[in-house]
This record gives C-alpha cells, structure tokens and sequence, in this order.
C-alpha cells in the first residue's frame, strides 16, 4: 500500500469519516470549510487519491466515496488506536453458556447495528457434568443431561409398557459414575452404554436411552448465535439485495461461515477486519466483517463478529468486537476452571 503524505491522509480521513456519517459522495466544497487550503489545493489531492485508487468519482456527482482500498487506509493507518465513547458491557454473571452467547450477539448486535455472529466452544471442549433420569409416568420417562459448559438437555421416553420402578434410579447412578467427565464426542462414551457386565434388561434400557447422548452429540456441534439481520437488511434497503440473499443463505451453512471465521482471524491475535473483495466468501464479498477470537489462555474456543455494509462505522465495530471478546474469554475461563 502506497504511503501518502500528511495532507493526503488528513484529506482521506475527514473524507471517509464524511461519507460514513452521511452516506453521500464528499466535494472539495465541503472539505474546504475544515482546512486552511484553498479548494483547488484539495481538488488535486482528492485527484491524487483516486489516481492511487482509494477514492471513486461517482458519475452522479461531484463529490468523491472510499474505495475498499480507501477503507483498507482508513482502517490500517487512519483509525485511532483508543476509540472515544462509552464501552460495551455483557451482563455474563452467573450464567450458562448457551445464554451468554446470546447475551453477546444480542448486546454485540445492539451495539453495534449490525449483523453479529458468535459461535460457540468446539465439541471437544464440553464434557459431561451430571445425568438424571426421572421417571414422570409408569411408561414416561425423561433424561436431563447437563455438560461442563452448562447447556442443559432434556428428551422424553415413552416405553411400550411400565418400567420397573428401580431402572430410572439404577441407570441415573450408572451413568453419572460411568459418564461424568467424558468428552460428548469421546468414542468410550458409547462403549460405556455397553457394558457386557450388565443384565440384558440394564443393557435393554441403556440401548433405550442412548439417543439422548447420540443427539446430544450431534446437537452439541459448533453453533452459530446469530443477531440483527434485520440492521442489515434496513442499512441495505433500496440497494441490491442479491448479496443479502446469498449472505442468508450462507447464515444455513454454518460449517461455511465458520470457515470464514477462522481464516479471516488465522492471520492475526487481534481483530481481524476484512473488507469486500478481501472476504473469501462470495456472499461477503460486498460487505466488512470484523472478528476477534476469544477462549482460554492457550486455546482458541470460538469467535465473536459482526457483518455490516462497506460504510460501517469501523472504529466502533472493532472496539465492540475487541470488547466483547475479551469478556467472553474471561467468562469461559470461568466456566472451565469450575470443570
């Protein structure tokens, strides 16, 4: 990237946090009124900027927007390093995990009036803390299962005639001695269920209730909380929806999304800004994303991000993302040091 001077980034800069704040192309005319310069000095560094490509000249208009590569300047060199304003704060305390992931992309997404996504801790990072197994009717019985990250699992099951009053509380104690503290995706999990030291009738309704770990494997897989669609679609209206289209249809292929995520944060231990065209994604590749990893203090879990329009507010989006990463990351230590 070109190295402008001092005026030039100066130009630049109150030309794209004009354009951000009212969303039409910025002339010479107004950017006069905020410097000492006469407006042909400023005509030629704006001709200057868009010679190096990081400004467009809008047939429709006189005045000049940011090209992605004049957001990529803006947010390298421009941006300041603290940004001013009130921080963002997650109400986390006491929580389980599953509800402040949505606490986060809610908050995140409030903040920030964009799409935010989140996703949650790997598989293999979640073991299982406690299993009970009560009985509601003679033939009605219901598995609760609750992991080390505090997700809670209920399954009802129906059997064809009464169950022995003794199996719920037999198979409730087998399993929390037998399964406590495995991983959901752990293969002994399974093997466990099938003990040959067992009667066939405890191996009969063990098989019975097996599915409950089975979903819950499945189920347990990396999530995606996602919030604020609706920002999106409303800073977009009027504009061409197809990119919004195939972004909602991407939001359903979450291992793609993920995806995304990681590669755009494998570059870096910060916050990861990728602008348009930098996205790998086609159904991003019109749009800014802004991610930041969060975790333990050696392990990666999962990632915290928001998508919005080209004309975001960047400095705030990353100070939200930074912010929010790092109170998850301090409550996931939490919830992990308690395992």
């Amino acid at each position: 990237m070109a190295m402008l001077t001092d005026r030039q980034e100066l130009v630049l800069r109150r030309l794209v946090e004009g354009y951000l704040d009212e969303g039409s192309p910025v002339g010479s005319k107004a950017l006069s009124a905020e410097f000492e310069w006469g407006p042909s000095t400023i005509r030629h560094e704006l001709a200057n900027l868009e010679e190096l490509g990081l400004l467009a000249h809008p047939h429709t208009s006189a005045g000049r927007v940011p090209t992605e590569a004049g957001y990529r300047y803006f947010v390298d060199r421009l941006l300041p390093v603290q940004q001013p304003g009130p921080g963002l704060s997650l109400s986390l305390v006491r929580r389980e995990l599953d509800e402040a992931m949505r606490v986060t992309t809610e908050t995140l997404s409030q903040v920030t009036n964009l799409l935010a996504i989140v996703s949650a801790p790997p598989i293999e990072t979640s073991t299982i803390r406690h299993v009970e197994v009560l009985a509601l009717q003679p033939q009605v019985l219901m598995v609760v299962v609750i992991t080390s990250t505090g997700s809670v699992s209920k399954r009802l099951f129906t059997f064809p005639r009464p169950v022995d009053t003794g199996l719920p509380d037999w198979a409730a104690s087998y399993l929390n001695e037998r399964l406590v503290g495995l991983g959901l995706g752990a293969r002994m999990l399974h093997s466990r269920l099938s003990d040959p030291s067992l009667s066939p009738t405890e191996l009969e309704f063990l098989d019975a209730l097996a599915p409950v770990f089975t979903e819950l494997e499945e189920s347990a897989q990396e999530t995606l909380y996602v919030d604020g669609t609706a920002h999106l679609l409303t800073t977009e209206r009027g504009g061409d929806l197809s990119g919004l289209n195939l972004l909602m249809e991407t939001l359903e292929r979450r291992v793609t999304l993920l995806g995304a995520l990681r590669s755009a944060l494998a570059a870096t231990r910060t916050v990861a800004v990728r602008i348009g065209t930098e996205n790998e994604l086609p159904a991003l590749r019109s749009l800014a994303l802004v991610a930041a990893g969060y975790g333990l203090p050696q392990r990666a879990l999962g990632a915290v991000s928001v998508i919005g329009p080209l004309r975001m507010n960047y400095g705030g989006a990353i100070r939200a993302v930074r912010e929010a990463a790092a109170q998850l990351s301090t409550f996931v230590v939490d919830i992990y040091d308690e395992r």
